[in-house]
């Protein structure tokens, strides 16, 4: 038999063998737990019956948030649809009572159901997931787009170096992800420019997100004196590559050494007390502080994982390699559910839009954890998409389903595997050309007058 045919085989084997002693609703169920309705019922607001009460408000949210066409219309017509097959009287096709609808949902109840159902999540998974039995978080932050209203400018105005009218709202979102489990455990939202925006400060106000034991892994961004004390403190290992200025300085000559390119150094607090931080605060900061910097896979690496014999430089280096994954996170959230521009005009709907697409992203999640105890595999090695077509054919066909139901569904996702690309490189750049229309100079309304005076401008040859 062919390899690839006989590893099929036997995958096939050990699904089937996990599928008869598994309880398919499991993960499921804890949309549906006790624990997660209370918190449901609670965030409720005060509401008369109507067309679109809140939880019907927010499941027709979510399908728009995993359709590929987000618009109000589409939503509000499968709601009508719906109706018409349920034998329901007929309702309006109108947009206006679910948009108003939408404005009425509280965005901190949308936002608990998210936290909520990604430490469920996490809480849920098997130590077989974590790594040495340590719970691993990945951080990262990235920009979002937001259509241009007066209202979205104010709160999260544009870029500087773009003139006024040319450049479009845009807000940073920083989000802690369980590395086993794919689900975003919680996130912060700021504005692009100006005060209480930066990825450092979006962090700190969820440092509470972490817990004694637990690893964190970010970029060079990350690897500074006081986040790293802030860490120890708490009892968190911190993995990060170094930042330039520092890597710039780097003597592993220096400290003490434990092998090749491989030292426990001393850091000494930065005199200049940061803006942010009150004077009690900083004063109750270490004068040092002592890590561990090692060159590996190309990196300057700095840990709190200060013990050589427990975790090698190999160790490290494959560690960190695993942070690639929230990037892959970001991708399917921004590119394969749509988050990358939003489509709410008013601030206070557009964090309320971004907390939905959280939410959506962590009930795929919450399939493909539960899929990877079916299929005897990691949840990071089934592919994002496929479940999301998947559910997406499904819901259309099934409005509730049976115990057998749900496992041949979760079968079907636990097929696809993602491949395994280690220390893949790809340019950062695209080789299908864009569409020969110029960039928009000035203002659209001042545009429009000019085109109206003079046609538009004749394509050069």
């Amino acid at each position: 038999m062919h390899p690839r045919p006989r590893a099929t085989h036997h995958q096939q084997q050990r699904v089937r063998h996990h599928a008869q002693g598994l309880d398919s609703q499991g993960f499921f169920n804890l949309l549906t737990s006790p624990e997660l309705l209370d918190s449901v019922e609670s965030l409720l607001p005060e509401h008369r019956e109507r067309l679109f009460p809140p939880t019907e408000t927010l499941s027709l949210f979510l399908a728009q948030a995993m359709s590929t066409d987000r618009s109000c219309q589409k939503a509000v017509n499968e709601a009508a649809i719906k109706r018409l097959a349920c034998g329901l009287p007929n309702c309006s096709t109108h947009t206006g009572a679910y948009c108003r609808a939408r404005q009425r949902l509280p965005v901190s109840m949308v936002s608990a159901l998210s936290r909520q159902a990604g430490r469920m999540m996490t809480e849920q998974a098997p130590r077989a997931w974590q790594w040495r039995g340590r719970p691993v978080r990945l951080v990262d932050g990235t920009m979002i787009s937001m259509p241009d209203t007066p209202a979205n400018q104010r709160c999260y105005p544009q870029p500087n170096s773009q003139k006024p009218g040319l450049g479009f709202p845009l807000c940073r979102l920083v989000g802690i992800v369980c590395l086993s489990s794919g689900a975003v455990l919680d996130a912060a939202i700021g504005p692009y420019n100006g005060k209480g925006g930066d990825e450092q400060t979006l962090l700190r106000s969820m440092l509470s997100t972490l817990h004694t034991g637990d690893v964190l892994i970010g970029d060079a961004f990350y690897a500074t004196y006081f986040l790293l004390s802030e860490l120890q403190r708490r009892h968190i290992d911190g993995v990060f590559e170094q930042y330039g200025a520092r890597k710039r300085s780097t003597d592993f000559n220096k400290g003490v050494s434990l092998g090749s390119k491989d030292h426990l150094v001393e850091l000494t607090k930065p005199v200049r007390k940061p803006r942010w931080m009150s004077q009690e605060q900083y004063d109750q900061v270490p004068a040092t502080l002592t890590v561990r910097e090692l060159y590996c896979g190309g990196k300057i690496m700095v840990t709190t994982l200060l013990n050589a014999r427990q975790t090698s430089k190999a160790d490290i280096k494959q560690l960190y390699r695993s942070r690639w994954h929230v990037e892959l996170d970001i991708r399917n959230l921004k590119s394969t559910l749509g988050l990358e521009v939003l489509s709410c005009k008013t601030p206070d709907m557009a964090i309320k839009e971004i907390w939905v697409y959280l939410l959506a992203y962590n009930l795929i999640r919450l399939l493909m954890a539960q899929s990877a105890l079916l299929g005897d595999c990691l949840p990071r090695q089934l592919s994002f998409k496929h479940t999301l077509q998947l559910w997406g054919a499904w819901r259309q066909y099934h409005d509730e389903c049976d115990e057998e139901q749900l496992t041949s569904l979760l079968l079907l996702i636990a097929e696809q595997r993602v491949a395994d690309r280690p220390g893949r490189i790809e340019p950062r750049a695209v080789k299908r050309r864009p569409k020969t229309h110029p960039l928009l100079t000035q203002p659209r309304p001042q545009a429009r007058r000019k085109v109206a005076k003079y046609g538009h401008t004749k394509k050069a040859k």
